[in-house]
């Protein structure tokens, strides 16, 4: 492998993920293996009653990581969707609302950051010594208004802010709720930390990744996000198979 990953050999240690240090190497396969892997689909229809086998896209890359920004709102949920599944009629207008209704709070999110990507933050950010108005209390007071859409919600903001907003669903902030420290304002803090403490070997990732694939450059919080939602859902061998495919052929 001649990625700049592959060359440096720093590995990232993300506790969220698990007890062992991801190589950089795998790190670097699970994310091509999450924006390039394909699985099989049984396809019927009218036309073809019998059916037949077409292999699709196995992650939500195509739909969501490589979608071209968004205009409005409308087109917030329908990107949210590509990533989470379709809403039934109520839902999408839930979450349609929301993201209204949240946009003063996310507003004051970039006021305050103001154009520090989420990793770059102060460590005070993050904890409730420092509260009100610190980015960890508004992303806590967004993820309450943001339920029980939670995961829409949270995929549509990040897709308009990737370095700012974390895109965390109820099964990556399970597996984080066991890292936070006294103190800290949420599980957004142990993100922060995770970044802070890798950020050479995310910055590593971010460059070996774009030698492979050129329709998306996923922020350094987008690429967490990404491992640890592989790693909790136990699609990371799964990935990691399709990726090195890739990366081998």
């Amino acid at each position: 492998m001649t990625s700049g990953a592959g060359r440096t050999g720093v590995a990232l240690r993300l506790p969220g993920v698990g007890p062992e240090a991801v190589a950089p190497e795998r790190a670097l396969a699970a994310v091509v293996g999450y924006a390039r892997g394909r699985r099989w689909l049984r396809f019927r229809s009218p036309g073809l009653p019998e059916g037949r086998w077409v292999e699709v896209p196995a992650y939500g890359w195509g739909r969501f990581d490589a979608h071209p920004a968004s205009t409005g709102p409308d087109a917030d949920v329908l990107i949210a969707e590509g990533l989470h599944g379709r809403l039934d009629r109520t839902g999408w207008h839930d979450v349609h609302d929301t993201l209204l209704r949240v946009a003063p709070l996310v507003d004051r999110m970039c006021e305050r950051a103001a154009g520090r990507p989420f990793w770059d933050l102060p460590a005070s950010e993050f904890s409730v010594l420092d509260e009100p108005g610190t980015i960890g209390a508004l992303l806590r007071r967004l993820s309450d208004e943001a339920a029980p859409h939670g995961a829409h919600v949270l995929a549509a903001l990040h897709h308009r802010h990737p370095a700012l907003v974390p895109h965390l669903t109820t099964t990556t902030r399970r597996a984080l709720l066991p890292h936070v420290e006294e103190g800290d304002s949420g599980v957004e803090a142990v993100v922060q930390r995770e970044l802070r403490a890798n950020a050479d070997a995310f910055a590593d990732l971010g460059s070996a990744l774009a030698e492979v694939v050129d329709d998306a450059r996923p922020t350094q919080l987008r690429l967490h996000d990404l491992l640890l939602w592989l790693a909790t859902t136990l699609r990371l061998a799964h990935a990691v198979e399709c990726g090195r495919r890739v990366l081998d052929g």
